[in-house]
């Protein structure tokens, strides 16, 4: 008699606008102003162009880092932790939805692996993915100098664009599985994110923007409209 093991599926999630409603970075920006943290003209005016230049697909990431970094990285660390822990409470606790944790469900009790994957740094997400209940989080890695402090610079590929792919092949290596060993499936809203929701088995096009609609509409790809976008 042969014997068949089971090929594991990954259930693969962008964070922003689709597992959250919100951007996180961005709302963690604008949360760092109402601290006094930064200038909220010049920062608010950075942080909207900054995010204007996501959403077109033009965003530097490593700019972008080095901005988005700055006021906790000029902070004692267990004081940016203490006023994420309040972002948390104030700001991200009430954006999660029923419909996005259900969907996490769905995934536990098919037995699947969930992974969050995210071009947003780990300082803002880590937090966040453990209050949605996943352990497996791939974000942009921070790097630190030889004290512990955070110095504005991206440590290894950042997971934005062709760096997902990179980065989940460096995960799926480590696990010591492979892309043939392995069904996924993906849910982002972001155009972005098409290279990797061209490499997996089941993208699926989730609160997508104009662009990722109009793709996953001629290419067949489902679309999960999970809730409005702010």
């Amino acid at each position: 008699m042969t014997s068949h093991t089971a090929v594991p599926h990954l259930a693969l999630f962008d964070l922003d606008h689709t597992l959250l409603p919100i951007d996180s970075d961005y709302s963690w920006g604008q949360f760092t102003q109402t601290l006094g943290w930064v200038e909220p003209q010049e920062f608010g005016r950075k942080n909207d162009d900054f995010f204007a230049h996501y959403q077109a697909g033009t965003l530097d990431i490593h700019d972008y880092v080095r901005f988005a970094t700055e006021a906790f990285r000029n902070r004692p660390l267990d004081e940016a932790h203490a006023a994420h822990a309040r972002f948390m409470r104030e700001v991200v606790q009430p954006a999660i939805q029923p419909q996005a944790l259900a969907l996490l469900n769905k995934h536990r009790a098919a037995g699947h692996r969930i992974v969050i994957i995210t071009a947003t740094n780990e300082f803002v997400t880590r937090p966040i993915a453990e209050a949605l209940g996943v352990q497996e989080l791939i974000a942009v890695e921070l790097e630190r100098d030889a004290q512990g402090r955070y110095t504005g610079e991206i440590l290894g590929i950042a997971s934005m664009r062709e760096g997902k792919v990179l980065r989940l092949q460096q995960w799926l290596d480590a696990q010591g599985l492979d892309w043939a060993g392995v069904d996924s499936t993906f849910y982002s809203d972001s155009r972005n994110d098409l290279p990797l929701l061209e490499r997996v088995n089941h993208p699926v096009a989730t609160n997508p923007d104009a662009t990722l609609r109009a793709v996953a509409t001629e290419r067949g790809w489902p679309i999960l409209d999970l809730f409005p976008k702010e």
